[in-house]
């Protein structure tokens, strides 16, 4: 059961499921009084619980001292006076403020925990935050580009609209977007502070404008329910260990009758000739060290399941091959070189590949790159692509 409740200026639910209780929006209160009702309701939540509950201030995007002074001293009163309950806060990396200010409980009592919720929930973060990966990204992108400007055309993206660009990375693909759709809004949101750095910078050397890029968890976005006709999220569900949180946040802040786009991999059907078989191999080991990392690069396929289940209609899927006859076969080479260094180098370094399966490992890659280059080569990479709508 979850019960909710609203003010003006802020929300707060309670899932007995989850023994958690949530609070979003902002919290400023002239005094401690004006919060009366959400205290009363929090009591009330912990008096048929026991065991762990849990405090989720992930979206409380600001609280000032008088609200934190209320939430403390009514949260050490519920441990002091209860020898079976211990009380978890969640707190998130994008909200820096609030990881700072609850974890002065913990040094007030040992049954109060406070952890940031997305310090592990990327597991590939580390990976796709490498400064040095921005270049490749730009490389991707250029590649797919003149594939999904008229995917997107088909999908239901037109000039004019409402439209938000979820793990944006390095903003290429939302610049892209802005001058070919001219979107009367376009927010970019990611996880990444050097990937948005880089984005607006770019932004401000070209005199690029009307993108407004944000610092957040695609996960748990400070972001109003419905407010997008179009939500775009590229080769981002694959990276998450749960995509489906993620889509549910795609879902919530799109309007109803609005679409949600997305598009992920299946790496281990990449391909190239000659040396197919040595390519075939490596890009099969590379599915296997995502899985390790709690990463799907498979997910391409499985896009049309994962928008169904999370309550999208009319769901469309389809793929694209980018290859390397598609323009210039060095760009495409290089991307597989900036994988190799990647996959070959650090994750399997992380995972503890030996010497002799890293060799084998890397060959394909280099394989994969002389059949990009060769005259009479071919190589590919191919990506899925799925849309479905928000109910009316």
């Amino acid at each position: 059961m979850i019960a909710e409740k609203t003010t003006q200026a802020f929300q707060w639910t309670y899932n007995e499921n989850d023994q958690e209780f949530a609070l979003h929006g902002s919290l400023r209160p002239q005094n401690a009084e004006e919060l009366s009702g959400c205290i009363s309701e929090l009591e009330h939540s912990v008096a048929n619980v026991s065991g762990k509950f849990y405090v989720n201030v992930r979206r409380l995007v600001r609280m000032n001292n008088v609200a934190f002074q209320a939430f403390a001293c009514k949260i050490l009163d519920l441990v002091h006076g209860r020898s079976d309950l211990n009380v978890h806060v969640t707190t998130s990396s994008v909200v820096g403020w609030a990881t700072r200010k609850f974890a002065v409980l913990e040094t007030m009592s040992d049954k109060i925990t406070v952890s940031e919720y997305d310090s592990e929930f990327y597991p590939g973060q580390s990976f796709v935050e490498d400064s040095e990966f921005i270049h490749v990204l730009r490389t991707q992108t250029k590649l797919t580009w003149h594939h999904e400007k008229d995917l997107l055309r088909k999908h239901g993206l037109k000039p004019g609209m409402q439209v938000a660009d979820i793990c944006c990375g390095i903003g290429d693909f939302a610049v892209l977007m802005q001058k070919e759709f001219s979107p009367d809004r376009l927010v970019a949101l990611d996880h990444s502070k050097s990937s948005l750095d880089y984005a607006r910078q770019v932004a401000a050397d070209f005199g690029i404008k009307g993108i407004d890029y944000v610092f957040g968890d695609a996960a748990d976005m400070l972001l109003e329910d419905d407010q997008f006709d179009f939500v775009t999220c590229r080769h981002s569900l694959q990276v998450f260990d749960r995509p489906e949180l993620i889509l549910k946040e795609l879902f919530r802040i799109c309007k109803p009758g609005g679409r949600v786009y997305v598009s992920n991999e299946k790496n281990s059907h990449c391909l190239g000739e000659p040396r197919g078989e040595s390519i075939q191999w490596t890009y099969n080991e590379v599915a296997k060290l995502w899985h390790h990392f709690d990463m799907d690069i498979e997910i391409g396929p499985k896009s049309r399941r994962l928008m169904l289940e999370g309550g999208f209609e009319d769901v469309t899927i389809g793929s694209f091959m980018v290859t390397s006859t598609d323009g210039d076969p060095q760009g495409f080479a290089d991307v597989i070189a900036s994988w190799k260094n990647l996959f070959a180098g650090k994750m399997a370094s992380e995972r503890g590949d030996d010497a002799a399966f890293v060799e084998r490992f890397a060959k394909g890659f280099d394989d994969h790159i002389f059949a990009a280059l060769h005259p009479k080569g071919y190589a590919g990479w191919p990506i899925w692509v799925a849309s479905g709508r928000k109910p009316l």
